[in-house]
């Protein structure tokens, strides 16, 4: 029975620090700073483009099929876009799996009510300076960055929240 624990242990603990590994906290993107465009395949056919969320309060959410905190962060992503979406709020999701089956495999059985992109070759994260899976960033309306996250955990949405909050009530 210890034994199993420990395995199980183990493995939370692996996966953990996969989904958390970055080296530093220095992020390529500092709050205030203009978010990089990108234009990326749709989960839905056509194109995710971030210009076309020019008014917006915008969260990206940067994630991969085999990140435990992802998952843990749809449910929450879901209900933010559908509580706060008629004040202004867009989620983007961008999958970052090489291999554009996982991620569809994923949302299968975690299904998003927000947008979803694809980028398997990896450019948009290089753009952001992502460490670690998952890293989200909240732009305002003028398309600047407020702040930025990496990982994902319960104790996490109540700030989270605050923040898109405060930016869908922040003047233009």
């Amino acid at each position: 029975m210890l034994t199993i624990r420990l395995k199980k242990f183990r493995r939370l603990l692996l996966a953990s620090l996969v989904c958390l590994s970055f080296s530093g906290t220095s992020y390529a993107l500092e709050a205030g700073s203009k978010a990089p465009g990108f234009s990326l395949p749709g989960v839905q056919g056509g194109m995710v483009e971030l210009s076309s969320t020019a008014g917006s309060v915008v969260y990206v959410d940067f994630w991969a099929s085999w990140c435990g905190p992802c998952k843990q962060s749809f449910g929450w992503m879901n209900a933010m876009q559908d509580k706060y979406k008629a004040q202004g709020l867009k989620i983007i999701g961008v999958n970052l799996d090489t291999k554009t089956e996982d991620a569809k495999k994923f949302l299968s059985q975690n299904p998003a009510r927000f947008t979803v992109a694809f980028d398997s070759k990896g450019a948009t994260p290089k753009d952001y300076g992502v460490k670690g899976m998952p890293t989200s960033f909240l732009m305002d309306r003028n398309g600047k960055v407020i702040f930025q996250h990496l990982g994902f955990k319960e104790a996490d949405r109540e700030k989270l929240e605050k923040e898109i909050k405060a930016a869908l009530e922040a003047k233009k």
